[in-house]
């Protein structure tokens, strides 16, 4: 028998999983889980005291915190043991964005420190570079921020004006410019700078250190949420850096920031994971406590709805972000036995997977946004007083469909990139996409109905796999170099293949459990499943339906409508109570009780 190869990136959309091929939460090792321990015990003892002290930015704190973070190892996860890191594999460092993404502003201070403020270098610079920043970085002596927007320029980063110009000597750099948006700026020992060499169309990177002359910051922002992490604009007047501190290639600096938004995107999936688990422990607490008309809330169908909801999403957003995190550890350790240095591999790797990493930065900055609006509906009044802590919960959510590209913007990447792998020749979308084509001109298959758990489910899901590729390829061929100018378009067929990917994340995740488990003791996983799905089909034919009116008429869009109500039919699901025993089952926890590294 053929032994099958690994899933590539994007491959989701035209190949059948088996549950034997993901990685799933309820796999972790000891040491996994006791890293999840100890981040939700900084938490619990450094973050949680201090939250109101943080969020009126105390002058110091937040540098004192991620300092103990740095003692902890918390600040090297993803750095190799010889540059003073914990060198941990790629699920394992989103293991601890996860578990550290409970900690609303420090959280956005430590993400941006570990992530677009070490990477660049750990992942582009020199072996000189790296001996000298890193190991310093790790241990939080240094602190890390990422110079890239501009007021002129946000989604379009390469439209940037800030100048480096070279001496004439060739020994320094002198760089001229704003940047504003610049997480950590107040208090960073390190700056990774994007700045245009000469009359260069591309931007090359730089690393300047925090003292430099020619260094000037604004005042902090004053921001909606995330209030405690520091936020500045910074502007450089002719600040002179050593030629050496140019960061990879002349001109390679838009790539560096489109890898490292690869990874920022991936690992904001996994921090408002945690948001998400957190604020439901809010909110079903606050429902068990809270009494109306002589009985805790809880006991109301209306809250037990929202609680199952915020739930389903939030267990569906988990099983997503670990596939997708073992995919690219499994890509990467690929690359490495091929010969490829660890870096370079790991780069490559998360590269591969980009089309997934945009789909869990829009799935997991919308779960987290849907379970704090109805964390805030859960306390009612009480929501709206800034003394609770959903109410923090509620403004720190709101930045994470902007972060790392904006929610549309992300949209549109994931479909423009399956396309380009199509183009390319590394993702075979055409001969499934005429297949779909060919099965609209035929009769219904009208299978016998299979007994086996999830038959029903994975003929549903591989029939919304048929729904996306008789839109996606229908726009294609029709529309042609014109698609990428039709938003909406792309916008729809975004959102019916991250429907795809999480209906598929999750059902292969619970089928492993009832394997190791029994059906019996899945019984409240399965029941998450099928209502996820049932409403999954709903939206995919909603969004099927917009992006085909907008581009087929006539017959045409008569047999397509007729496809995708095919393609989007789902059996009978009794959803209310199905959500009734999730719900129950979280009211008796009285705490997100789900499945994850610490409360299995």
């Amino acid at each position: 028998m053929e032994e099958k190869q690994p899933i590539k990136g994007a491959e989701f959309l035209i190949r059948e999983s088996e549950y034997s091929e993901i990685y799933t939460p309820e796999e972790y090792t000891e040491e996994q889980r006791m890293i999840a321990q100890t981040c939700l015990d900084f938490i619990r003892q450094e973050i949680d005291p201090d939250k109101e002290a943080i969020e009126s930015m105390q002058e110091g704190l937040m540098q004192t915190k991620m300092e103990k973070a740095g003692e902890l190892g918390m600040l090297g996860m993803s750095v190799p043991e010889d540059l003073g890191g914990m060198g941990v594999d790629f699920p394992t460092s989103l293991l601890a964005t996860e578990y550290l993404g409970r900690g609303n502003s420090f959280s956005v201070a430590y993400g941006a420190h570990t992530g677009i403020g070490t990477l660049p270098i750990l992942y582009y610079g020199t072996e000189e570079q790296k001996q000298k920043y890193i190991p310093k970085l790790a241990s939080g002596e240094w602190k890390a921020a990422y110079c890239l927007t501009e007021p002129s320029s946000g989604s379009d980063a390469n439209s940037g004006k800030t100048k480096a110009v070279l001496s004439d000597d060739g020994k320094t750099y002198s760089i001229t410019g704003q940047k504003m948006w610049i997480t950590n700026a107040g208090f960073a020992d390190v700056f990774t700078v994007f700045a245009k060499i000469g009359d260069d169309e591309k931007l090359t990177g730089f690393i300047v250190e925090g003292g430099t002359e020619g260094i000037s910051l604004n005042p902090e922002e004053k921001k909606m949420g995330i209030k405690g992490s520091s936020t500045r604009q910074v502007f450089f007047n002719n600040c002179v850096i050593p030629a050496e501190n140019l960061l990879g290639e002349r001109e390679g600096g838009f790539k560096i920031a489109l890898n490292i938004l690869n990874i920022g995107r991936i690992k904001l999936g996994a921090g408002v994971l945690g948001g998400s688990k957190e604020t439901i422990n809010y909110s079903v607490k606050y429902a068990n406590e809270r009494e109306q008309f002589g009985r805790p809330i809880s006991k109301y169908g209306a809250i037990r709805h929202k609680l199952a909801e915020q739930s389903i999403r939030t267990f569906v957003l988990e099983s997503a972000v670990y596939r997708c995190g073992a995919d690219i550890d499994n890509a990467i350790k690929a690359l490495e036995a091929g010969g490829m240095d660890k870096q370079k591999a790991t780069l490559k790797g998360i590269e591969q997977f980009a089309a997934e990493c945009a789909i869990l930065k829009v799935i997991g900055s919308e779960v987290l946004d849907f379970v704090v609006d109805e964390g805030v509906q859960i306390h009612g009044g009480m929501g709206f007083s800034a003394e609770s802590a959903v109410e923090r919960a509620y403004r720190d959510a709101r930045i994470n469909k902007i972060f790392e590209g904006t929610n549309e913007i992300n949209r549109m990447l994931t479909v423009d990139m399956i396309l380009k792998k199509a183009m390319k020749g590394e993702l075979d979308l055409m001969g499934p996409a005429m297949a779909v084509a060919n099965e609209l001109m035929s009769i219904p298959d009208f299978e016998d109905p299979s007994t086996e758990l999830f038959a029903e489910e994975k003929k549903v899901i591989k029939n919304f796999k048929k729904a996306v590729l008789m839109v996606a390829g229908t726009a294609a061929q029709k529309l042609m170099m014109e698609l990428a100018k039709q938003q909406e378009i792309l916008m729809n067929v975004a959102d019916m293949v991250n429907y795809v990917y999480a209906a598929e994340s999750a059902m292969l995740r619970v089928e492993k459990m009832v394997q190791a488990k029994g059906e019996e003791a899945s019984a409240i996983y399965i029941a998450m499943v099928k209502t996820y799905i049932f409403d999954a089909a709903d939206a995919i034919n909603k969004h099927g339906k917009d992006a085909l009116m907008g581009f087929v008429a006539d017959d045409e869009l008569r047999m397509m409508m007729m496809g995708l109500k095919r393609f989007t039919k789902v059996q009978p699901f009794n959803t209310k109570d199905a959500r009734q025993a999730i719900a129950a089952k979280l009211i008796d926890k009285n705490e997100y009780c789900f499945s994850d590294a610490i409360n299995q």
